[in-house]
């Protein structure tokens, strides 16, 4: 099944939030179509026109946001005097609350890849009135031992890239949360510190998670690296804001709050996330969701084999009334 052709956003904006952030929004598709939320990755790495494309134009009232920090809202993250203790999933929840009262819009479907999965996991199960249906792709529940597995365990695997991401990190922080230890580095007052990191990380994610060309381009402009950088470390060094109990896994843990919820989980089966068994754990956990694996597929949501059975699953839920 063919992706949809591009198209191009018929209504746009900057939605005050609160807490000096403004967050950009734009709209595509059919003005009187299904509600459809998108949520993009990283945390920090913004939203993109190809998602657009997973869906039917004629049925759907495409929506797109870049989350706090990242993308065309502001204050970017990459700016050293952005106030990061005000950019948590609790406050990025509230502002899709926002967005969504502002467009007038009752119940979306939620469509969320990778750091997304999680929001739009999070979201449904704290908002379950305001979500239709849930498309997820690159599944991610955000928990302590998925950033253990991407920061340190990968290390196994990777083992050259990895000594060069742990030699930035001081001795002494080398066998804790190295995504805090980042995080610390990023927020260092010597602008050489911040950019050393920045580039580390960044290194890092694209020798673990092979992406497509494009993905790799956007590290080498240092404003995107600093944002993404510093955004993703951030959530991952303070257990994505979700509360106690995230060593275990919050979402996880709290699964069957999605009962009612329909979802369609589409994963690669060379995602790495897979070594912890997340989106088989998840999918048996929520009554009413369906797993559909892509053999020789990885993370990215554009993969062939992917992309198709996402647009299959929009296609399904299109009209279909709660």
């Amino acid at each position: 099944m063919a992706l949809y052709p591009e198209i191009e956003p018929y209504d746009h904006g900057m939605l005050d939030v609160g807490d000096g952030n403004r967050v950009h929004w734009e709209t595509s598709g059919n003005p009187d179509g299904k509600a459809a939320l998108v949520l993009h990755g990283g945390p920090g790495s913004g939203s993109a026109p190809c998602f657009r494309r997973l869906f039917d134009p004629a049925a759907y009232r495409v929506v797109q946001l870049d989350q706090r920090g990242c993308g065309r809202s502001t204050p970017h993250a990459s700016a050293y005097a952005t106030d990061m203790s005000v950019n948590t999933t609790h406050h990025v929840m509230a502002d899709l609350e926002s967005l969504r009262r502002h467009l007038g819009i009752e119940r979306w479907l939620v469509w969320g890849g990778s750091w997304g999965s999680v929001l739009g996991l999070r979201y449904a199960q704290t908002h379950p009135g305001a979500v239709s249906e849930l498309v997820l792709t690159g599944i991610a529940t955000g928990s302590n031992p998925e950033v253990d597995l991407m920061t340190r365990g990968l290390g196994k695997v990777f083992p050259e890239a990895f000594e060069r991401f742990v030699a930035l990190v001081p001795e002494e922080e080398r066998h804790g949360n190295l995504a805090a230890a980042y995080s610390r580095l990023l927020e260092s007052p010597d602008p050489g510190v911040r950019e050393r990191a920045a580039r580390g990380w960044t290194d890092w994610e694209t020798a673990i998670m092979p992406a497509p060309p494009r993905s790799v381009e956007r590290y080498e402009d240092p404003v995107f690296r600093m944002g993404f950088a510093r955004t993703v470390t951030h959530y991952w060094g303070h257990d994505h804001f979700l509360g106690e109990g995230n060593d275990e896994g919050v979402v996880l843990r709290d699964a069957h709050l999605l009962k009612g919820i329909p979802g369609t989980l589409v994963q690669g089966a060379l995602d790495f996330g897979n070594l912890l068994g997340v989106a088989w754990r998840l999918h048996h956990a929520w009554p009413g969701s369906e797993l559909r694996i892509v053999d020789r597929a990885g993370h990215s949501a554009g993969a062939t084999g992917i992309a198709e059975l996402l647009v299959a699953a929009t296609d399904a839920y299109a009209h279909r009334r709660p």
